[in-house]
C-alpha cells in the first residue's frame, strides 16, 4: 500500500482521478452507499472533511456544493439482499468498481479508495488508503455524498417503518434500534439478516 504522500504525489501527475468512498458498511438495515467522484484539481470549495468529522449542517450545505463542482460523480447502490448474499466486504469491493465503471464524463486515470483494501479487475491504475476520507479532500468529499444520501434515505425509511426511530440512528446498532428490533423484529428486504443483531431478533 503506498503512503499518503506517493498517493498525493500521484494524483498531482494524474489527469482525472476518482475518489471513492462508501457509507453504510455498519448498520443494520438499508443500502451500502458508494460514491466515486471526480472533482476538478482547482476547485474552490473549503471545508471538505471526513463525513464523520463535520455536522449534518455542514455536510448539508457541502453537499449541493460538491455535486454542483464535480466534473463527474456516481452512486452506486447495494441492496441489503444483496449484503446478505456477498457479505459486507463483497459488497463494499463490488459497489467500488461499480462506481468506478460509472464514470463516463470523463476518461479517468485514476482511482483512490478510503480503506486498506480495494478490487480486483478494475479498468484503470488504483491505490488505497486508510482513513483516506480524512487525508485526502476528494475522498472526503465522496464520503459526504455518501453519508447525505444514505441518511436521506433512512429519513423517508423512518416514515414507513416509524416503530424502529431510524430518524435518530440512520440504521446503526444503538439502543433503541436492537429494543425495537427485539419487540417488533425485522422488516424483510430492509434488514441486514447476515448481520448477528438481525438474526438474533427473528422471532421463533
Amino acid at each position: 500500500m503506498k503512503t499518503e504522500e506517493e498517493i498525493k504525489n500521484k494524483i498531482k501527475i494524474k489527469d482525472y482521478t476518482i475518489y471513492l468512498d462508501e457509507c453504510g458498511a455498519g448498520p443494520l438495515c438499508g443500502d451500502l452507499v458508494i460514491c466515486g467522484l471526480v472533482l476538478p484539481k482547482d476547485h474552490k470549495i473549503v471545508g471538505i472533511n471526513d463525513s464523520k468529522k463535520i455536522s449534518a449542517q455542514k455536510r448539508e450545505k457541502l453537499y449541493p456544493e460538491i455535486i454542483k463542482t464535480a466534473i463527474d460523480y456516481c452512486l452506486v447502490y447495494i441492496s441489503p439482499s444483496e449484503v446478505d448474499r456477498l457479505n459486507i466486504f463483497r459488497a463494499r469491493m463490488e459497489g467500488f468498481k461499480k462506481a468506478i465503471e460509472g464514470i463516463t464524463k470523463i476518461k479517468a486515470d485514476y482511482a483512490i479508495i478510503d480503506g486498506n483494501k480495494m478490487p480486483i479487475n478494475i479498468a484503470i491504475e488504483a491505490d488505497c488508503l486508510i482513513k483516506g476520507d480524512e487525508k485526502i479532500e476528494g475522498i472526503g468529499a465522496a464520503s459526504i455524498i455518501a453519508k447525505v444520501t444514505r441518511d436521506k434515505q433512512m429519513v423517508e425509511a423512518a416514515k414507513i417503518y416509524q416503530q424502529y426511530g431510524l430518524e435518530n440512528h440512520k440504521g446503526y446498532g444503538t439502543k433503541e434500534h436492537l429494543e425495537a428490533l427485539k419487540k417488533h423484529g425485522p422488516i424483510d428486504n430492509f434488514h441486514r439478516f447476515s448481520y448477528k443483531p438481525v438474526k438474533n431478533s427473528v422471532k421463533k
